[in-house]
């Protein structure tokens, strides 16, 4: 007998142990991080239940009569106990559909968790919406490497001279753990190039960080002043190090800064993660591909692993 319940304060506890016995968590998903802009979305999580045991998780927020899985995060789609099989996911996603109905929600968007930060196999959602007639509305395309494959691609010609420019300008790579420096270096530079500012402001993710000190990590590279020139958040969830907010000073900009930082992760195993992942280089809901963008990313070795987004009208 399958139960569904919404989330609620008094569930955080066996919300985030089971994240603990889940084949497709990510820190992300813990509600410490969850609910840091819960003033911003409206939760709608839910928790499956069969037999009184709890066998997944659907982050979600609601907007009006739509339910999203989840604006907040990267992805948010079902969650799923080591040990389900995929009749009781399909038989979720009736009871899921069925509380929808029933609480008078008209659409659900699916954010799909890309295949590559799970530690078992868990596509038995794919087939879930499948065989419910979810729409695929979005596709995005990120690149990531396996680190730990016996296939290494090598860098290109520019990454390698990039790399050597900002070693001979003496340039060094560190772990930052006070954001505030660098986050000002980033919302420059996205102000000036894209006329927009960091998701996250200095006070969240120094918070987030200070939650998480092993799930989030800032990696920067200087000058022999200890000016910083370039750096990358990493977001770190087993088996998947997430590079977030690239950044990059013109002056680093000419000396290869951020290349320099991105050969360091690569090459100075900082986690016993098995994938990097550069994330997407896309624009207009994935109908564009910002091709600068990629070609850096790729020009490490990296390749493309698809992010999907799924609609259905109830």
């Amino acid at each position: 007998m399958l139960e569904v319940r919404r989330y609620d304060p008094s569930l955080k506890e066996e919300w985030d142990d089971f994240l603990k016995v889940a084949k497709n968590s990510h820190f992300m998903f813990n509600r410490d991080y969850m609910d840091y802009h819960s003033d911003r979305f409206t939760d709608f999580s839910l928790m499956l239940y069969y037999q009184s045991k709890l066998i997944a998780l659907l982050p979600a927020n609601i907007v009006d009569d739509v339910l999203f899985s989840h604006q907040g995060l990267t992805f948010g789609g079902l969650v799923m106990h080591q040990q389900i099989k995929t009749k009781q996911v399909l038989d979720c996603f009736i009871i899921i559909i069925n509380f929808f109905n029933n609480n008078n929600i008209k659409r659900f968007i699916y954010k799909c968790i890309p295949y590559i930060y799970s530690k078992l196999p868990s596509d038995e959602d794919r087939y879930a919406l499948f065989i419910n007639n979810f729409i695929l509305t979005r596709r995005d395309i990120t690149t990531s490497i396996f680190l730990n494959s016996d296939l290494q691609l090598e860098y290109t010609d520019l990454r390698k001279r990039s790399i050597k420019k900002a070693m001979k300008s003496s340039l060094e790579v560190v772990e930052q753990f006070d954001f505030k420096g660098y986050w000002t270096l980033l919302t420059d530079v996205l102000s000036k190039t894209h006329n927009t500012k960091p998701v996250h402001s200095y006070q969240e993710i120094q918070q987030l960080r200070d939650r998480f000190p092993q799930n989030i990590k800032l990696f920067i590279a200087q000058d022999t002043n200890k000016t910083i020139l370039a750096g990358a958040v990493l977001f770190i969830s087993s088996p998947v190090i997430h590079t977030q907010y690239l950044a990059s000073s013109m002056e680093g900009r000419d000396l290869g800064a951020l290349d320099l930082v991105i050969d360091h992760i690569l090459n100075n195993r900082i986690t016993s993660c098995s994938i990097l992942d550069f994330g997407i280089s896309n624009e207009n809901n994935g109908r564009y591909l910002n091709e600068g963008l990629i070609a850096q990313k790729e020009g490490f070795g990296g390749r493309g692993v698809i992010h999907d987004f799924y609609e259905l009208a109830l």
